[in-house]
């Protein structure tokens, strides 16, 4: 097969993973991330190219003879950047623009959902001059808690649950005047509110096969107990015990097939990692949300889980072979823990050197988020600033093991959740 250079788009702690996985291939040339963060820089070589340049991307891309792209967040690949390139012959892996609308636009995806039968919220969607009819329709409808959904991308702060018709107005007011809101809701999806327990599946998909990689559940609130601002994400454990083997039959015959048979139909296969946010109901699995790309931080958990090469399943699916290979996983549990800085997600100091990054034992990982190199010391430099990922043959000892680590880590005003996993105690000890 020979060595594959690489270029990693993104600086987070789901491509410090990402890259940690890459690192483990034979198959692997030379890694080059960008922007990356002080976590990657020792695996592979961090860039700086301003990846919105599609352009300086290609250049980049050919002075340095790389082999592969894979792009990380989902702004690039919703703006096109994998079309660009695959233009220019230039394997890309991440789903193509007309693909990535099943996160980019939450419109374009609850009509293609519709569209094919696949289980989901009931919704409405209404443009940014009709924020009064949509109020009335909410204190018409009278059913509370109800969700609002800025249409674009909104760096996953464009969801709410409204407990009141109150509340509603304070948000109908957010999407007219918060800068970042206001560019994502030029619509909102206005959606029932569904009873029951998250959870996420990862599946990898060439257009036509798509695998499970396995499946894990998230902590979007920054408070204990779930409660508070939604963020990126407090953490995360795989398995998600939720997704019983029964469940995911359905998930597997219900969602999965008939979302990557739909986007066949649409004429534009999805090709990469789809993420698929479920709400367990009463009634079976329905669909949350898409997103196309890898959670953060849902991946910190999943990719050690994995067997396989994550370099050789990415060229299988780039050249639709994805059919020949079989996904393992290992039978372990894992829990990451987000530590983040005080006061995220609003407002928080950066600048703060970290302790104890040498201490954690060397059976678990760290990966980087929101950290920079200064005069030798690595400081905080965003709101999500490291997770720690332990693991266990139970999720108990999973989460212990994590928090054994967590504690040796120490930077001024550190925050994180000590409930991470908890949820999922109550199947399993």
């Amino acid at each position: 097969m020979g060595s594959h250079n690489v270029l990693l788009i993104g600086g987070g702690g789901r491509e410090h993973s990402i890259a940690w996985k890459l690192n483990q291939s034979d198959l692997l040339g030379k890694l080059y991330v960008s922007p990356g963060n002080p976590g990657t820089d020792i695996i592979g070589e961090n860039v700086q190219i301003d990846t919105g340049n599609f352009e300086k991307v290609f250049r980049f891309v050919n002075e340095h003879q790389i082999d592969l792209v894979i792009i990380g967040p989902e702004k690039p690949l919703v703006d096109g950047l994998a079309d660009y390139l695959e233009d220019k012959g230039i394997p890309v892996f991440g789903p193509e623009k007309a693909a990535a609308q099943l996160e980019g636009s939450k419109e374009f995806a609850k009509e293609f959902m519709k569209k094919y039968e696949i289980p989901t919220a009931e919704y409405r969607t209404y443009s940014s001059d009709q924020f009064d009819d949509a109020l009335a329709y909410i204190v018409n409808r009278n059913k509370f808690p109800v969700v609002l959904k800025a249409d674009g991308l909104a760096a996953g702060k464009g969801v709410f649950i409204c407990d009141s018709k109150e509340e509603a107005v304070k948000r109908f007011q957010q999407f007219s005047e918060d800068d970042t809101l206001r560019k994502a809701s030029g619509k909102v999806v206005v959606e029932e509110f569904m009873e029951g327990e998250e959870a996420s599946v990862f599946v990898i998909s060439d257009g036509f096969s798509a695998k499970t990689l396995h499946h894990a559940q998230d902590h979007k609130r920054i408070g204990e107990g779930d409660t508070g601002l939604n963020t990126g994400g407090m953490g995360a454990y795989c398995p998600a015990p939720v997704l019983t083997k029964k469940i995911m039959e359905r998930v597997e015959a219900e969602i999965i097939q008939p979302t990557i048979t739909g986007m066949q139909l649409e004429e534009c296969p999805y090709k990469g990692i789809l993420y698929i946010g479920l709400m367990i109901t009463d009634e079976g699995p329905k669909v949350v949300e898409y997103n196309c790309r890898f959670g953060d931080p849902e991946c910190q958990a999943i990719l050690p889980s994995l067997k396989n090469d994550l370099l050789d399943l990415i060229i299988c699916t780039n050249e639709q072979r994805l059919d020949e290979k079989e996904i393992q996983i290992d039978d372990e549990y894992r829990c990451c823990v987000v530590i983040a800085s005080g006061g995220y997600p609003v407002n928080y100091e950066k600048g703060k050197v970290i302790k104890g990054l040498h201490d954690i034992d060397s059976e678990a990982l760290i990966f980087h988020a929101g950290t920079s190199r200064q005069n030798g010391e690595i400081i905080t430099s965003g709101g999500r600033v490291l997770n720690i990922v332990g693991h266990g043959n139970t999720l108990q000892k999973a989460i212990d093991h994590t928090y054994e680590n967590v504690k040796l880590i120490h930077f001024e005003d550190a925050y994180y959740r000590s409930d991470i996993g908890h949820k999922g105690l109550k199947y399993n000890r």
